[in-house]
């Protein structure tokens, strides 16, 4: 190969860490991104344009594979190995939690660390855990992920619930006996006191939204 002609690793190297960056603008905390080097003896042309992109189904999150693309003047492609680090503050369980306890200030605590080493659906904000009823017992210490908590129902099998009904040109307001429980946006059905049953969504204020 004539000298000059190889491909620069340090290129390569830069052109990748700012593809990652861009594509980890917006992830919570703090992103720092470190990129394998490329073979110094590598034997490939030098490029005119790189190309760097992800995998199919892969995102820039932890230890990932990074393809870089040529297809000036000589078509090639290498890949290289990075890791994509995201330090953030996340929720853990501040004492023994039971199954079926309401979330207070008191159950939580934070911790910091890299999310990306974390098991997924981590919960990172106070809001999403406040309130919320346990699925399973946690202990202390332990990690809250979105699937260890339930929204508390906001309608109750044989409540007694206002229900709206509502279409084209129309809208009635009436009451009626929940049949089931059913979280915020879930489906209820509500007997009516002329005897009808309706399926309905459950609002947060313990409504329920009839749509025809």
């Amino acid at each position: 190969m004539p000298a000059g002609a190889q491909q620069a690793p340090g290129a390569v190297e830069a052109r990748v860490l700012e593809f990652l960056q861009q594509q980890a603008a917006g992830l919570p905390g703090e992103v720092s991104v470190q990129v394998s080097p490329l073979d110094p003896n590598n034997q490939l042309p030098a490029c005119a344009a790189l190309e760097p992109f992800l995998p199919a189904a892969t995102r820039a999150w932890g230890r990932i594979s990074v393809g870089v693309r040529c297809d000036s003047p000589v078509t090639w492609t290498v890949y290289l190995q990075a890791q994509v680090a995201v330090v953030a503050d996340y929720l853990v369980a501040a004492r023994p939690l039971r199954a079926g306890q309401v979330l207070g200030p008191a159950d939580l605590g934070q911790r910091r660390g890299d999310l990306t080493a974390l098991p997924d659906n981590l919960l990172t904000d106070g809001t999403q855990a406040m309130g919320h009823h346990t699925r399973i017992a946690i202990a202390a210490g332990s990690p809250l992920r979105g699937d260890m908590l339930r929204v508390p129902h906001a309608v109750r099998q044989g409540q007694t619930v206002s229900v709206v009904s509502s279409g084209p040109g129309f809208r009635v307001s009436s009451e009626g006996r929940a049949m089931n429980n059913a979280a915020p946006g879930e489906s209820v059905r509500v007997r009516l006191a002329n005897g009808q049953v309706v399926t309905g969504i459950a609002q947060a204020g313990g409504g329920v939204e009839v749509a025809f």
